[in-house]
């Protein structure tokens, strides 16, 4: 095992600057995932980790020993990539012990290494059979176990989970969470999901356009999102923002919506007033009520099951609230909401940072 620094980190192609200067600590044992839409840089920074991207400029560190210069198949990691990259001429065995066996360690330690990790990850039956005779499910465990045979200081995800469908996705989820509590080897996984990376990380680092806009737990993350980037990016359905005014009531500040309602804030925020501010509440903290100020015309209503999911236009503004109970709303109709205080998020409307 091993911890991770990146000091200074930058990455240029020609004149387009994908990081300038990107600072990452990631503790050893940790399960780390990094998380943001496409085009942020997560996987760039992932493979410079890796080796297969050059850094322009700044460190990378994998335990006490700076790797830039270092070739990726001695820096001690092991990657699993979105396509598996099983090789189709090989079975599962042979795959597996690939890497060993151009080390040329003797067959007996190859053997038991690849039993072992075929045991842990329920391939045992499996290790005569070429990867065209293999789900989906299982190439990607192949491809897993391929890594879990190095003993690496470090393993590498690149979002494994995109090709699977969604059972396959849940399944294989829990299956990585109990792979890393088994092993305790510092994991470095890449996603755009946002459900893997609540579910999964020990610590989430939220990207965009190459800058780390939070790290922290998948609850801090979610209950405090440090800019409207964050709020907006995890959480499904997406956190509701409202253009707003802060105006002084009583001596105390509320959010004033652009329809004139008026809405209580935090007591701690603050903010001064007549500034302009972006109210935030997550639809599961936005309660239908008969005395609730924000007046709401319900557009569109999505049933999940467990929840349902209710979309409304409050003065021109899309607004979504939940309901766990059984709903007998209809398209068409106006309902009064009110958002649970302790919950509300309020941003700055210009940089998009949390106000405290």
């Amino acid at each position: 095992m091993a911890h991770v620094k990146i000091k200074k980190a930058r990455k240029s192609y020609g004149d387009v600057e994908i990081f300038q200067g990107l600072d990452l600590d990631i503790e050893d044992g940790t399960f780390v995932v990094l998380l943001g839409p496409s085009g942020c840089g997560k996987s760039t920074l992932l493979r410079m980790i890796a080796g297969l991207e050059t850094i322009t400029s700044g460190e990378i560190l994998i335990g006490d020993r700076l790797v830039n210069n270092i070739h990726p198949k001695d820096r001690d990691i092991a990657m699993v990539f979105q396509n598996y990259a099983l090789y189709a001429h090989m079975n599962v065995f042979d795959n597996m012990a690939f890497s060993m066996t151009l080390k040329n360690i003797p067959i007996e330690e190859i053997r038991k290494k690849v039993d072992w990790a075929a045991s842990i990850l329920n391939l045992t039956k499996l290790l005569d059979r070429f990867p065209r005779q293999l789900s989906g499910g299982q190439r990607q465990r192949v491809a897993m176990g391929r890594a879990i045979v190095r003993d690496p200081s470090v393993f590498l995800f690149d979002e494994p989970l995109s090709n699977l469908d969604a059972k396959l996705r849940v399944q294989m989820r829990t299956e990585i969470k109990e792979l890393h509590q088994r092993l305790k080897t510092t994991t470095i996984y890449v996603t755009h999901d946002q459900i893997e990376a609540m579910t999964m990380a020990d610590v989430i680092v939220v990207m965009r356009d190459g800058v780390i806009q939070q790290k922290g737990s998948p609850l801090e993350i979610y209950d405090r999102p440090e800019t409207r980037a964050v709020a907006e990016f995890v959480g499904s359905p997406m956190i509701n923002i409202l253009n707003s005014k802060v105006i002084k009531n009583n001596g105390k500040l509320e959010a004033k919506l652009i329809d004139g309602t008026c809405l209580s804030m935090p007591d701690n925020i603050n903010s001064t007033d007549g500034e302009n501010i972006l109210f935030g509440v997550r639809p599961e903290h936005l309660k239908m009520s008969e005395n609730g100020r924000i007046k709401a015309l319900v557009k569109a209503i999505e049933p999940t099951g467990p929840e349902t999911h209710i979309y409304c236009d409050v003065a021109g503004q899309e607004v979504c609230f939940t309901s766990n109970e059984r709903t007998f709303i209809k398209r068409g109709e106006t309902v009064n909401l009110e958002p649970v205080v302790s919950y509300v998020h309020i941003f700055d409307s210009l940089s998009g940072k949390r106000i405290n």
